[in-house]
């Protein structure tokens, strides 16, 4: 039976989702509404892994995601003087090994526009094929402001005051999600989030001389981790990360981009190695983000009608490399279990919500070391720190992949009815 199904949020998960409900049913009607006046393709580079490569080549993606994969080979450890301490390789998909490279590293907006572009393709298709096809319609600048359920629908309330119901309402619009927090409610949407004591701040500066296809990572004391990225591109990316002045930063949230920055450039003022030149490019950047990291842990995927997809529901955190991955199983556990149950949409969330479950306590594993034993206070404990890093770098491959890969016991669901790439 077509649904007339409202997704919140044009990230990577809301396109994902719309293409495997076409792909299912060419009969749906499905929206999707992004705050944003257009398309979000900046952001930083990000990590395929796992079951999410598998569902990338279930969907007939896995060719055009490989010819955006971007060209890094791995990452170095610096010391104060940025020499290398450590060099770890490409961690290969499916398996889990202490690196920050993964064997498919693609830009953000790379990702999002294949799956956008993929999402509109479908809808072309169908509307050019044979019988009465659905519709897959995209609304920028445009959000919701309120939800009132019944048994059968959800009217919806968005910004610009217009009403409308659904069968559906999937909420796909990230770790602050507007949708968890009007369906659960504020208390609960609160307690979902279970912060991990670092802010995060992600830009990009103008490459320079010398930096090549190694990721590179500088520990310093005072609590704080600096990494660039440049990937073979003519920008490198800019990840800074403390565990300091968590206060200040907390409270520069709420004001505007211009208190952020000057936040974070106050944690790293004194931070050494190549400092200076990334606070310079902060003040000049346009595509700063900062947050604070953290997991988001719901004890139910869904209310009702309403139902939540990816970091909405599950964020992993970044140090788990398993967002994306995590959103692509949602999506395709959601869109599977919706073409199984036919028109009984609480029992296909309710299955969504079960078969989840594993998935979910896969990707949101941290690594196995405490967290804050890589945000050492003291130039001692940075140095301990460093070493560590490169004993484990020198240590046998075997033994390390031994030491480090999970073996998952969760496997991906077959769906037939989502007419995908066998």
């Amino acid at each position: 039976m077509p649904l007339n199904i409202l997704i919140v949020g044009a990230g990577v998960c809301g396109p994902a989702l719309a293409t495997l409900l076409q792909r299912s049913n060419p009969g749906h009607s499905i929206t999707v509404v992004e705050r944003s006046s257009s398309l979000r393709v900046a952001g930083q580079q990000i990590d395929l892994k796992d079951q999410g490569v598998q569902v990338v080549r279930k969907m007939g993606l896995m060719d055009t995601f490989k010819s955006y994969c971007v060209d890094e080979t791995g990452l170095e450890i610096l010391n104060p003087n940025g020499k290398p301490t450590a060099v770890f390789g490409i961690n290969p998909s499916g398996q889990r090994r202490p690196t920050l490279t993964a064997e498919y590293e693609i830009m953000r907006g790379d990702v999002l526009k294949v799956l956008y572009e993929a999402s509109l393709e479908q809808d072309s298709k169908l509307r050019r094929g044979p019988g009465k096809a659905g519709s897959l319609t995209y609304q920028f600048d445009q959000t919701i402001s309120k939800l009132t359920q019944s048994d059968d629908c959800v009217e919806v309330t968005f910004s610009d005051g217009q009403k409308r119901r659904y069968d559906l309402v999937v909420g796909a619009d990230g770790q602050g999600s507007r949708t968890r927090r009007l369906a659960f409610g504020q208390d609960t949407s609160d307690e979902a989030f279970q912060s991990l004591g670092v802010h995060a701040a992600y830009y990009s500066i103008p490459r320079i001389p010398g930096e090549g296809t190694l990721a590179r990572a500088y520990i310093a004391p005072g609590r704080r981790l600096m990494i660039t990225r440049t990937s073979g591109r003519p920008v490198t990316q800019v990840l800074l990360f403390t565990m300091k002045d968590t206060e200040r930063m907390k409270t520069s949230y709420s004001g505007p981009v211009d208190e952020q920055k000057a936040a974070f450039a106050e944690a790293f003022a004194d931070a050494g190695w190549q400092a200076d030149r990334f606070l310079s490019g902060l003040k000049a950047c346009n595509d700063f983000y900062a947050h604070e990291v953290g997991q988001i842990k719901m004890k139910q995927l869904y209310s009702g009608r309403v139902v939540l997809l990816g970091d909405a529901g599950y964020c992993p955190s970044p140090f788990t490399g398993m967002g994306t991955t995590g959103c692509l199983i949602g999506a395709y556990v959601l869109a599977g279990e919706l073409a199984r149950q036919g028109d009984d949409v609480a029992m296909a969330l309710k299955a969504y919500d079960e078969i989840m479950r594993p998935p979910i306590a896969e990707c949101q594993k941290m690594p196995g070391a405490a967290l804050g034993a890589f945000f050492p206070s003291s130039q001692l404990g940075a140095w301990v720190v460093r070493n560590a890093l490169w004993a484990m770098s020198w240590m046998d491959q075997v033994t390390l992949r031994l030491m480090s890969q999970e073996k998952h016991g969760w496997r991906l669901p077959e769906y037939p009815e989502l007419n995908l790439v066998s």
